[in-house]
């Protein structure tokens, strides 16, 4: 049996359950062991080898979730703030959701065909709902398997797992924008926009940035609880950011949750940011900056 070739498809569906890449890590490592040890009882006749891996992980990541707060955004724990020159305290009790290194994946297949399961927006609902929840919708609207399937893998009914993905769709409803427009057909210029955004972000460019940005577009900062929408409040606190650190900013471009997205280095080239964006017909719609130096290791990448 080759379960290393289903690594990209697992980390994937570990990060979507757990909303943190470090611990799906783990996780797929621990179902991996698991299916070894357990090779010898799997029965094809029941379940394909991609679903069995799934139950495996399935399960791990509901165990590893029992007891655990959610991983939030800032926008998923109150309302925008109004001040762009708010403090900037990092909330370091929270357990923030964390970006996924799209290279990480290894299979370049596995990245396309994984893309739109891992947009940022969508990982980001889906830790609103409960565990069950949680992972009927991810494996039954995500990676498309029958409610048969789910049943199996959840060791329950298929009208048990029909009313559990009823109750999902109708708490999205509320919390969060419909799943069908957290999956939004990628739009085919958003390497264009980003790339333009890169050159006026090294500039200081504010004017630049803002004519990049949709009306409604939405910033947030994690592990800083503030968030901030539209775009005068985004162009004020990106002239305040250069207004403090100066000129000399870098960025580099990488590919983050399924999308074009940046590593930012401060003036001094120190590491200082993940930037993700949401792009739609050309414009900005949401920048989340994950300030944390220590996710540059998890992208792979060096000191410039």
């Amino acid at each position: 049996m080759q379960f290393e070739a289903y690594r990209g498809d697992l980390l994937a569906h570990c990060y979507r359950m757990l909303g943190s890449f470090e611990e799906a890590e783990d996780l797929v490592q621990e179902t991996l062991l698991r299916a070894w040890r357990a090779a010898d009882r799997y029965d094809p006749q029941r379940a394909s080898e991609r679903t069995w891996l799934h139950r495996i992980a399935t399960n791990a990541c509901l165990t590893a979730l029992e007891g655990r707060a959610r991983r939030p955004l800032p926008s998923g724990l109150g309302p925008a703030g109004d001040d762009p020159h708010a403090p900037l305290t990092p909330s370091l009790d929270v357990p923030w959701l964390q970006p996924f290194p799209d290279a990480r994946l290894g299979d370049p297949a596995d990245a396309a065909d994984q893309r739109a399961g891992l947009r940022l927006a969508l990982v980001a609902a889906l830790q609103v709902l409960p565990a069950r929840q949680r992972a009927a919708l991810v494996l039954r609207e995500v990676l498309q398997l029958s409610a048969a399937e789910v049943a199996e893998i959840l060791d329950s009914s298929v009208a048990s797992v029909n009313s559990s993905l009823q109750r999902a769709r109708a708490t999205l409803r509320q919390a969060a924008p419909a799943l069908d427009d957290l999956r939004e057909p990628v739009d085919p210029d958003e390497r264009a926009v980003i790339d333009r955004y890169l050159k006026a972000f090294e500039a200081a460019d504010v004017p630049g940035l803002t004519r990049l940005l949709a009306d409604d577009v939405v910033l947030e900062m994690p592990p800083v609880n503030l968030w901030l929408a539209g775009r005068a409040h985004f162009g004020e606190f990106m002239a305040r950011v250069f207004a403090m650190r100066g000129p000399g900013w870098r960025a580099v471009p990488i590919s983050c949750n399924g999308a074009p997205a940046l590593a930012a280095y401060a003036p001094g080239l120190r590491p200082h940011s993940i930037q993700a964006f949401t792009v739609y017909r050309g414009q900005i719609r949401a920048c989340v900056t994950f300030v944390d130096p220590r996710l540059f290791d998890l992208f792979g990448l060096q000191n410039l």
